[in-house]
């Protein structure tokens, strides 16, 4: 995934999150963001990444976020990657 996709995605993940009136509250206390912080950092890379590491932490959510997009599963990992942290780890 190209990094502009990447940031499309992680924006439209931002507005699915916000849409979700029992998530949005779980996002902002897990992120420390607050309202504000969404408008000032939503074009920030490094909040883009926060925002698909939270859909991430739950497979159910991730199931959803797709499935109201029409994108593969495996989207929200793939745009993960293109940004900048979001290399896979390698602990060997």
């Amino acid at each position: 995934m190209q990094q502009e996709s990447a940031h499309v995605l992680a924006l439209q993940a931002l507005a699915w999150l916000a849409a979700d009136d029992e998530l949005f509250p779980t996002f902002l206390n897990a992120t420390g963001a607050s309202i504000g912080d969404l408008r000032d950092r939503a074009g920030d890379v490094d909040f883009q990444g926060a925002i698909l590491d939270f859909l991430m932490m739950d497979d159910h959510w991730v199931i959803a976020f797709c499935d109201q997009h029409a994108l593969p599963y495996t989207a929200p990992l793939a745009a993960r990657a293109a940004l900048p942290g979001g290399a896979p780890v390698h602990w060997t």
